[in-house]
């Protein structure tokens, strides 16, 4: 029930959009699959981080230094403002092509690994949820290799997620769709990021 409960709330908030969702589909429907794949890992590379930060305490960390996670908040809220702007410029300078492999980008490997883990970590409201996600579900006592059983969870369910999301969003008709729409589309992916980042920066907690 401990596992289910921990699966069934990291679901839950896989699925809620977010930047990292966004950043997947975005690559999903730009560049080759690859790209997407990797941007996913990159991803669940940062669940991994917030997942062990929960796990040890960091929110009584945060509560020890309320500066680190104030510091956090203004770097992660600067990044994703920076991200979402970029993606403007990228909308604005982009012209619409009906064939779907010319719309397509070059991006690399490393980069789309490190955007999605950049973007995962650029919000450390993640380390508070993982954290209030732990405590709800691991009462005092719980043995410790439950930790990193329910980090195990997060990832699995992470992975089947963002697997199932680039399928999708690779599908042909799906692409097709989203080229009709790609610059009206491009600029709300970067409203989205605008006003992540800046709910981020202007949060009391």
């Amino acid at each position: 029930m401990f596992l289910l409960s921990v699966a069934t709330i990291w679901a839950v908030a896989c699925i809620t959009p977010g930047p990292n969702t966004l950043l997947v589909m975005r690559y999903a429907l730009t560049a080759p699959r690859r790209v997407p794949m990797l941007a996913a890992m990159g991803t669940i590379t940062g669940t991994l981080c917030w997942g062990f930060a929960g796990w040890l305490g960091i929110n009584a960390l945060f509560q020890a230094a309320p500066f680190a996670y104030v510091a956090l908040k203004i770097v992660g809220g600067l990044y994703l403002v920076w991200l979402g702007l970029k993606i403007f410029l990228d909308a604005r300078k982009s012209r619409q092509s009906a064939d779907i492999v010319a719309a397509r980008i070059e991006v690399p490997l490393k980069t789309a690994y490190r955007m999605g883990l950049a973007t995962n970590l650029a919000n450390p409201k993640s380390a508070l949820f993982v954290a209030s996600l732990f405590a709800a579900t691991m009462p005092a006592g719980t043995p410790f290799l439950y930790g990193l059983a329910a980090i195990a969870v997060m990832v699995a369910v992470s992975t089947v997620y963002y697997t199932f999301l680039v399928a999708l969003i690779t599908h042909r008709s799906v692409a097709a769709a989203y080229l009709k729409a790609k610059k009206k589309i491009d600029l709300g992916v970067g409203m989205v990021f605008v006003g992540f980042g800046t709910k981020l920066l202007m949060s009391q907690r």
